[in-house]
């Protein structure tokens, strides 16, 4: 079992910047591939960006690509999404999540989630 904590999130102006954080327990953290996706009420949950279990490979969504940065501390257990120039768009609620060896973009691939952090991002 892997649990997820999410916190960083919080109310922001366009072109704001924040950084979310997401603490790892109960594994072997670089072990994992970790991801960060989005929901908004009525949508599905969607793909932003993953990190494989080193650090060193990278994917990201279409809109966040050269806005938004994913990272990890595996000394820390923790992940994180740095956020710059955010956008209206990019209100929703982030969760983290953890899946056991590769790197994949598909949510159902992903075994462990967090509770999930709410952005909201003013015009």
């Amino acid at each position: 079992q892997v649990q997820l904590v999410e916190s960083g999130g919080g109310l922001v102006q366009a072109g704001d910047s924040l950084r979310l954080s997401c603490a790892a327990s109960g594994r072997t953290f670089s072990n994992y591939a970790m991801g960060w996706f989005r929901q908004v009420p009525g949508k599905e949950r969607e793909f932003v960006a993953a990190l494989s279990g080193s650090g060193g490979s990278t994917y990201y969504t279409d809109s966040v690509k050269g806005r938004f940065t994913i990272s990890r501390d595996n000394a820390k257990n923790t992940l994180y999404l740095q956020m710059n120039s955010l956008k209206p768009e990019d209100t929703a609620v982030y969760y983290c999540a953890a899946r056991f060896a590769n790197i994949v973009v598909v949510t159902t691939a992903y075994n462990y989630w967090g509770q999930g952090t709410q952005v909201t991002v003013s015009s």
